[in-house]
């Protein structure tokens, strides 16, 4: 292992998270306590020095050698907007440019950031499997940046709409890399009651610990439900098949698994080699090492991207485990088993220190101290399994994951995972993916507002075919199967978020940014019968690194449009029969597709309305940006 003075000071980071003129929010993770140092140049040569101490910089270690720091710097006077300020975090006086030069533009001596005094324009774009084919979307964003000579060519802001972690579905080179980051940085071993092994440090070493880790859960015929949900590879036959042999299971292997999604700088820390596996599996295995070499290759260009632009982050279900909460039956399952609650809850966990944290700092205090005082005093290297399980149940009860951003317009990013709409009929059924009161605090959050970014993980106007066979899985009882999770799959959910749009009080203009599907599509909604307004536009862009079947999607998108038509009386049958809504077409389109099936990222130029006025698709392979057309009038 290595000594603590011969790790690098910085393990992750610098993030910029939340960036307001009078506040930054910056997240890092350092192999010690740091003692940070902030300095600002503005411009015209004028600087800022801010020494970081316990005040504005909170400091929550995860193992011996890894400590999580989230800087929260509230200044005195508004710093300037939409001009370019440069930043440097020094430590013992030494800068980024010594410590992180892979961080820095060309010509440039240290990164830098632009406050937008509106969202004038912005990137998206959910679903980062690092095993996947696809070609890495946010060097997209890398190349945005590179490309811009004035700050109004910079996007206000990066917003991630989930998946940013699968936690559920790993390659063995991944969870292969992981357990060596977590030996060299120490990180917390926990135990772990309800399984087969009874600590991390026994998992890690266990024959089954690689493609076999349903085997670690009790042999019991009550557990059978348990070991199909969340280690079986739940076979999807319509849409995918999910791969949950590796699913991370501790506190320490999700922690891991962020630093090696964000930073290029564990990997340099550790040589891993392949675990004895069995001749099937290490041509597998082999498979999976090509994609991660180039996942990795690509991780300068994305440690870069973080460390200029503001990113805003919110939770879908691979952050946790797949399908999270999907019904109460789900619930009821995962819930009622100490092993599978303590997986669910270790990565709610490392969410919350990793991302949550970032959006809002304010709304932790309470859960950042519980974990404090958790992590402050393993012994021999263990978590307090007590003290572990408290914070846990207090997570898994938080009901403050969404946010709202005070910018022009205002960006409401929803939690549409932890606060559901249970099913009135029966347990099987998917639950909505807000209940009554989250939907009312946010009609309350949009009142009187001229216009809108909403923030929706899964498309609130989606692809109504696919939404078809979904319901059709879900009324014969296995909605498990095609991950049946739409916003119109609920009766009660789906009618008060469309009654939300026609409420006279919310705002005339509406702009919908989702992810999830693994495709991008853009659709302009119109309600009938009122010519004036609102205005609402579902933009889709998925996945960031992660694509659909490209001849399932085919097939999708042709009878769509087929059954679906304007004319079509199937329309009648839908939820959202009294709004029209019209698909743009994608440049480039074959035969009038709808549906754009290219790992990548959105880019949305906003009007001073609120309405878009350009959307853009840029494709990770290559290939140029994708214009998101309207149809022809």
């Amino acid at each position: 292992m290595l000594q603590p003075d011969t790790l690098p000071a910085v393990i992750a980071g610098p993030l910029l998270r939340r960036l307001e003129p009078q506040r930054l929010v910056i997240w890092l993770v350092g192999s010690r306590v740091l003692p940070l140092y902030l300095e600002l140049r503005l411009p015209h040569g004028e600087t800022l020095d801010i020494p970081l101490d316990t005040t504005c910089c909170q400091v929550v270690p995860v193992g011996r050698h890894a400590f999580i720091h989230l800087i929260d710097v509230v200044l005195d006077h508004a710093l300037p907007q939409d001009v370019v300020i440069g930043y440097d975090l020094l430590i013992d006086g030494v800068g980024i440019a010594d410590w992180a030069s892979h961080l820095l533009y060309a010509d440039t001596t240290m990164p830098n950031f632009v406050l937008h005094s509106r969202i004038h324009q912005l990137v998206h774009g959910s679903c980062r499997k690092p095993h996947h084919r696809a070609d890495e979307g946010l060097l997209c964003v890398d190349r945005l940046l590179t490309d811009a000579r004035t700050p109004t060519e910079r996007p206000a802001l990066l917003m991630m709409s989930g998946d940013q972690v699968y936690a559920d579905d790993v390659a063995g080179p991944m969870l292969r890399a992981i357990h060596a980051l977590i030996a060299r940085l120490g990180l917390f071993d926990e135990y772990l009651e309800g399984a087969v092994v009874t600590d991390s440090a026994t998992l890690y070493d266990h024959r089954a610990s690689y493609y076999h880790r349903a085997d670690l859960l009790p042999a019991l015929d009550s557990n059978e439900t348990l070991r199909e949900r969340f280690f079986g590879g739940v076979k999807k036959p319509i849409f995918t098949s999910s791969t949950a042999d590796n699913h991370l299971v501790t506190f320490a292997e999700v922690i891991a698994m962020y630093l090696l999604a964000w930073s290029p700088t564990p990997w340099t820390l550790i040589t891993p080699q392949p675990p004895q596996l069995s001749p099937e599996e290490q041509q597998r295995y082999a498979r999976e090492q090509a994609q991660i070499d180039l996942f990795r290759s690509g991780l300068p260009g994305v440690a870069r991207v973080f460390a200029h632009l503001s990113t805003l982050m919110i939770f879908d279900d691979h952050d946790i485990t797949d399908d999270w909460n999907l019904s109460a039956q789900w619930e009821e399952t995962a819930y009622g088993h100490p092993f599978s609650k303590r997986i669910i809850g270790n990565a709610l966990l490392a969410y919350l220190l990793c991302q949550g944290w970032g959006n809002q700092p304010e709304v932790f205090g309470e859960l950042l101290s519980q974990t404090q005082a958790m992590a402050g005093q393993p012994r021999d290297n263990h978590l307090d399994a007590v003290a572990q399980d408290d914070l846990l149940e207090a997570l898994l009860k938080f009901q403050h994951w969404h946010y709202v951003l005070p910018t022009t317009p205002a960006l409401v990013v929803l939690d549409t995972r932890t606060r559901r709409w249970r099913s009135e009929f029966t347990l099987k059924q998917p639950s909505g993916l807000l209940d009554w009161e989250a939907l009312s605090e946010l009609q309350q959050e949009l009142l009187d507002h001229p216009s809108a970014i909403i923030v929706s993980p899964a498309p609130i106007f989606g692809v109504k075919l696919i939404e078809t066979v979904q319901k059709i899985f879900s009324w014969c009882g296995f909605p498990l199967l095609v991950d049946a999770e739409n916003w119109m799959a609920h009766r009660g959910a789906a009618q008060v978020i469309l009654n939300i749009f026609r409420h006279s009080r919310t705002p005339g203009n509406y702009v919908i940014l989702s992810g999830d599907v693994h495709y991008s599509f853009v659709y302009q909604v119109l309600i009938r019968h009122r010519n004036g307004g609102p205005k609402i536009w579902q933009i889709t862009s998925s996945g960031i690194k992660n694509e659909f079947p490209p001849r399932l999607l085919e097939w999708f998108d042709r009878l769509n449009r087929w059954l679906y038509s304007p004319r079509s009386p199937l329309n009648w049958f839908t939820r959202r029969r009294t709004m029209q809504v019209v698909p743009h077409i994608p440049e480039h389109a074959e035969a009038g597709e709808r549906l754009w099936n290219s790992a990548g990222i959105g880019q949305v130029f906003f009007n001073e309305h609120g309405q878009p006025e350009a959307i853009y698709q840029h494709n990770a392979n290559g290939k140029p940006r994708t214009k998101m057309a309207p149809p022809e009038q």
